[in-house]
């Protein structure tokens, strides 16, 4: 089919003439790469998880994971949420890794599993006796949390993926 290419810019498929290109699969994934970009997201994954808990303690004063006379910073609890943060992280980039070498899409299906656990974990402060504001408070940090895993991953995910050449098309 002679003219200008008819699907966002692609040239037709010599097979079809249909103007169709199935996308390309990708030929390897930098695994050095991915996990190096993993970890760092588990580094900002922490960090946000201390300047929530901050923020939500100090400046808002809601006793947050920790007795309202822990202060600001609150206790272990802080150092614990931190900790299960840069696990979710790593978790997250181990599904992601999965998913880049075995489905198709597979930042969507990144995006989906992760916003979905992400969604459970901000109900879960709500099935517990606490009080409104910190159900709220809580919800909201795991929701600030792993918003930053999936956002980081999601939006990283194919710059770690060679494709083939697109050439002879």
């Amino acid at each position: 089919m002679a003219g200008p290419a008819p699907f966002g810019g692609l040239p037709d498929s010599p097979a079809t003439g249909s103007g169709f290109r199935p996308p390309a699969q990708p030929r390897s994934v930098g695994s050095g790469r991915l996990w190096a970009t993993g970890a760092a997201t588990a580094v900002v994954a922490a960090l946000v998880a201390v300047v929530a808990t901050t923020l939500v303690r100090g400046v808002l004063g809601i006793p947050l994971f920790a007795p309202h006379r822990a202060g600001a910073w609150g206790d272990i609890t802080t150092g614990n949420l931190a900790g299960w943060a840069v696990a979710g992280a790593l978790a997250a980039t181990g599904l992601l890794h999965l998913l880049l070498l075995t489905v198709a899409q597979p930042r969507a299906f990144f995006s989906w599993i992760a916003g979905l656990v992400t969604g459970a974990l901000a109900l879960l402060p709500f099935t517990t006796t606490l009080g409104m504001d910190e159900k709220l408070a809580s919800a909201g940090v795991f929701l600030a949390i792993g918003a930053t895993i999936t956002g980081l991953l999601a939006t990283t995910a194919y710059s770690v993926v060679s494709f083939p050449d697109r050439e002879g098309w």
